[in-house]
């Protein structure tokens, strides 16, 4: 078997996966032409150049103004299975994907119409494309306060049934001036039962790795990059086994990497780290989860071995059920 064949053969699980950064460029060109105004480009050829990003402020503004398309309950169920059937040939299962409820809530969407859109589209993208999706809310973490008061709000008032995380996001450097407002809202949502999943390391130091971890009671890192420039750090998560949701493509586009081949992957598999792999903002990052794997491949030098322990831990470190766990780690392991 090829190692094309393997990866294509290879059960997969995708845990780091935005709502609107999941939008294809036939969706986002779309909702750009539904939507006039909005400052998105409505040509594809436009949109491409829309999406090549000087820097991580650069991709935010981007990401917000995609979003700003997003305006009825209909457009996100549009999202959420549009990202089905491009996960389900690539023979992904199961997806933990970051809504950002502050977002939908600042364009004037009810709650209860965007857990509507969702519950609905969690059943859809099961019946339809065989991709279970589960639900994490997401922080804004640049809008302060008020966006951590509206995620929480939302997840402990009008949750999805699919629900299974609170998280955090956007710019790093942002978060220390809302610091106990962020750790207040954690607090409540993993006192609700929600997993706490937040973003950390990847575009600041390890200090807010240690952050999200310590303040946040951090069960899984999106991202978590930057935390080889600390060794105590380094020897907590490897000790810990703390998983690290890591997105390579992605650091590269928003200039957290300067090239593919500088990528810290093989460092933190190294040192022993509990790592995923993702893809991210698929579309925006021109790459798919399946892509990931052959970059690791291709570039990292992985062989079948390798690639099937990342699928594995990534089945490890999502919160589906302990039997839908069995079943995918068997499959991973008849391939080996």
């Amino acid at each position: 078997m090829t190692i094309d064949a393997f990866i294509d053969r290879l059960p997969k699980v995708e845990l780091h996966v935005h709502l609107v950064g999941s939008a294809s460029v036939p969706t986002v060109l779309e909702l750009s032409l539904r939507h006039p105004g909005s400052g998105v480009p409505s040509t594809e050829e436009e949109l491409r150049q829309f999406y090549t990003f000087r820097d991580f402020p650069h991709f935010a503004e981007v990401y917000r103004a995609v979003n700003s398309l997003v305006r009825e309950p209909e457009d996100v169920a549009s999202l959420v299975t549009g990202l089905a059937r491009d996960l389900s040939p690539q023979n992904c299962r199961y997806v933990e994907l970051q809504v950002t409820p502050y977002a939908h809530w600042m364009q004037g969407l009810p709650m209860r119409a965007v857990t509507e859109a969702l519950d609905l589209a969690a059943r859809r993208s099961l019946d339809e494309y065989g991709v279970e999706m589960a639900y994490i809310f997401d922080i804004p973490g640049e809008f302060g306060a008020e966006a951590a008061a509206i995620t929480l709000d939302h997840a402990l008032k009008e949750p999805p049934a699919a629900l299974v995380g609170f998280g955090i996001g956007g710019i790093e450097q942002a978060r220390p001036a809302y610091r106990e407002a962020f750790r207040e809202a954690f607090s409540a949502a993993r006192a609700a039962g929600l997993h706490s999943v937040p973003h950390g390391g990847e575009m600041s130091g390890p200090e807010t790795v240690w952050e999200v971890i310590e303040g946040y009671g951090a069960e899984r890192i999106g991202h978590g990059i930057n935390c080889l420039d600390d060794p105590r750090l380094v020897s907590y998560l490897r000790e810990t086994q703390l998983p690290l949701d890591v997105c390579p493509t992605s650091n590269v586009c928003t200039g957290q990497v300067g090239r593919i081949e500088d990528h810290p992957l093989p460092r933190l598999l190294e040192e022993g780290l509990f790592v995923t792999l993702n893809s991210d903002d698929p579309p925006m990052f021109a790459t798919t989860l399946e892509r990931e794997y052959r970059v690791a491949a291709t570039v990292f030098g992985l062989g079948e071995s390798e690639l099937a322990a990342l699928a594995g831990n990534a089945v490890r470190a999502s919160y589906m059920s302990e039997e839908r766990k069995r079943e995918l780690l068997a499959e991973i392991d008849a391939l080996r």
